[in-house]
Order: structure tokens, then C-alpha cells, then sequence
């Protein structure tokens, strides 16, 4: 099992777009777990909203706004996508999520069901407060039956999966200035080969602490040595940067790729709502329509009054035109992602960006 999971971190090592990460994921993965129907879905990790992603064999397209409307509509169904990216879990078993009552599930009922499909496995690719994707392995109805052994080896993926995804970001993302991490490309001897603007700015919060200046260097000699290291330090407004580096071959020659950003938040922005011209209180409540929370959700969350929450969704429906939440989150889908499926604009943390960031 650690060979495997060696040579599947090796394979990953070479893959440097997207694409390339969740191709090589669902190859392994389908070698060792087979499925009916799969397929691999590239998640916006501030909106959960589908970004791109690798499809061979997946669900066809009749379905596919039904699942939208599960997913980000109905309530929190067990298992659904709002439910793990509140917990921690890599995997997920349909059944074991409905407590062995898979016709209490509408997405059974709904969708596989009438794909003559059983059970249901999916793979949580996060880091840390972040779900950044999911594998989903289906199986037809009355076939065998997921085992542990298969869900251990998926779960064993679901790191190396994630972090090498991040790493495909981080390389081909856009930065646009946001609190989207900066990317820094360095030498073996530490020279800097090219380094975004989000990037130099933390340079210059750097500069002049040798201190810090050490620990930056210590990262990336970690990760020359590992392959992947991290490290938080501390600046001087009390805050603290981020960096996650990679070792990567770029153009022929041995490189580091650092992320270079703020320290994580478990409420990431959706850059995408800029368009909108939202106050924070507003982009706040609209974030969590955008998750599917309806408005009595979002008050209990937010330990905000009913009346504060319901006056707010009132300014984001009227600034963007809209009657409902559901048209809200529906113009959002349908003006920013569908348009742009499996392409980009992304940020280097995979947040979808508006058009003009491109």
C-alpha cells in the first residue's frame, strides 16, 4: 500500500495542470476501486460551485441540473456537497451517510436511481478550511458493493490528490491582487524566476527581518529536499503569511513554487460576486445563499436577527435584479461558471473570477 501510494505521489509530481491532476487521480483511483459511472468535479472552494473538472464516464447532461438543484437547494442532505465541506472527511459513503436507508435520499431517488445505480463514493479532495474538488465513483444497482479496503485506498489519495491540485493552481491561476495567495517561482539557489504581484507585496512585507527571511528560505529548502513543505510566519501587523511550497520541474529545470499568502479563512470570499457591488454585510449574506443556506439558516450562523439578514438578502436581490435567491444563485451559475466551464478565469486558489480578471 505505500508503494502504491509512492508511485501515485510520483505520477502526480509531472502533472502540472488541473486536468492533468484529476485525469491521473481518476486513473489510479479507477484501477484499484472500479465504478459504473465516475467522474471528477473541480469545486469553487468560497462557492462550491462547479469550476471544471474531468469527465469520461459521468452522469448525462439531462441530470446534471438536477444535481445543481440537490446540491445547493434542497436541504442539508447528508453527504451532500454544504455537509462535507463543513466536516472533515475525504470519503463518503451514500449508504452510510442515509444510515443503510438509501430511498430516504432524494439524490438516490432523483438521480441514481433512475440510472439503474446503487451506491455512491465520493473522494473530498481539501486542505485545511478549503474543499477544492470530488471524485464520485457509482456503482449499479444490485453489483458489489463498496468495501473498507476500497474506501481506505481512496481515502490514502485524497491528500497527495489535494495538495497536488493546489499545486496546479497555484501554477496556473490568476492573480489579480485579491487575498488569492501570490506565486513565486525560485531556483534551487534560492534566485527568484519570476514572482507574481500578490507575491512581491509579501516580499516587501518580508524585507528587512532576516528572521523571516530565513524561515521563507527554510521552506523552500524543504521542499527542494521533500517535495512539499509549509510553514506560517509571523509580519510585523500581527498578522501572518502563509507559504506552501512545491518542488517542480518548469521548462526543463529543477524549481520551487511557493504560495505565498494569508493565513486561510474558513469563510473564503466569493471574488466572483464583485460584479455585484455588494457592502461586506451583503456579500456576507449572499456568500451563504450562494451555499444553499436559506435566510433562517443564515441569521442562526451569523448570530445576526432575522429582520438584519432578510433586509440584506433584500439589497443583494435588488442590486442584482432579481426576484429570489434561487434566480440569484441561478444568475450567478449561469453568467460566471456555466459559461465557462473546465476553463478559466480561476484565482490561484481556484476561486472563480469575474470575466475580466481573465
Amino acid at each position: 500500500m505505500r508503494s502504491d501510494l509512492a508511485a501515485f505521489e510520483q505520477r502526480l509530481a509531472v502533472r502540472h495542470t488541473v486536468p492533468d491532476v484529476l485525469k491521473a487521480t481518476c486513473s489510479h483511483l479507477l484501477d484499484r476501486v472500479p465504478a459504473d459511472v465516475w467522474c471528477s468535479v473541480l469545486l469553487d472552494p468560497a462557492t462550491l460551485l462547479d469550476t471544471g473538472g474531468h469527465v469520461e464516464k459521468g452522469f448525462p447532461r439531462e441530470y446534471l441540473m438536477k444535481i445543481f438543484e440537490i446540491e445547493h437547494f434542497a436541504g442539508d442532505e447528508p453527504g451532500g456537497l454544504r455537509d462535507l465541506a463543513a466536516g472533515t472527511a475525504t470519503t463518503r459513503l451514500l449508504s452510510r451517510s442515509m444510515g443503510g436507508r438509501l430511498e430516504d435520499s432524494a439524490y438516490y431517488r432523483t438521480i441514481l436511481r433512475p440510472q439503474g445505480l446503487g451506491d455512491e463514493l465520493r473522494l473530498v479532495l481539501r486542505d485545511g478550511p478549503y474543499m477544492w474538488g470530488v471524485l464520485v465513483w457509482c456503482r449499479a444497482e444490485g453489483g458489489p458493493p463498496f468495501t473498507p479496503a476500497e474506501e481506505e485506498i481512496a481515502a490514502r489519495l485524497a491528500a497527495p490528490a489535494a495538495d497536488a491540485l493546489r499545486r496546479a493552481l497555484l501554477l496556473n491561476g490568476v492573480d489579480t491582487g485579491t487575498d488569492a495567495p501570490g506565486r513565486l517561482i525560485t531556483g534551487v539557489d534560492g534566485t527568484i524566476r519570476s514572482a507574481s504581484p500578490t507575491a512581491l507585496a509579501w516580499l516587501d512585507v518580508l524585507a528587512g527581518d532576516p528572521e523571516q527571511n530565513r524561515q521563507l528560505q527554510g521552506t523552500i529548502d524543504a521542499a527542494l529536499f521533500s517535495g512539499t513543505a509549509r510553514s506560517v510566519i509571523p509580519v510585523r501587523d500581527g498578522g501572518s503569511l502563509s507559504v506552501h511550497a512545491w518542488s517542480v520541474h518548469l521548462d526543463g529545470e529543477q524549481t520551487v513554487a511557493v504560495s505565498l499568502g494569508p493565513t486561510p479563512s474558513t469563510t473564503p470570499r466569493a471574488l466572483i460576486l464583485a460584479p455585484y457591488d455588494l457592502t461586506e454585510q451583503e456579500e456576507e449574506v449572499a456568500w451563504h445563499t450562494l451555499r444553499g443556506h436559506s435566510p433562517e439558516h443564515i441569521a442562526e450562523h451569523l448570530s445576526r436577527a432575522p429582520e438584519a439578514v432578510a433586509e440584506r438578502l433584500e439589497n443583494v436581490l435588488r442590486k442584482s435584479g432579481l426576484d429570489n435567491r434561487q434566480a440569484f444563485v441561478a444568475d450567478v451559475l449561469c453568467r460566471h461558471y456555466l459559461p465557462f466551464f473546465g476553463r478559466g478565469p480561476l484565482s490561484t486558489d481556484g476561486r472563480r473570477l469575474p470575466e475580466a480578471a481573465g
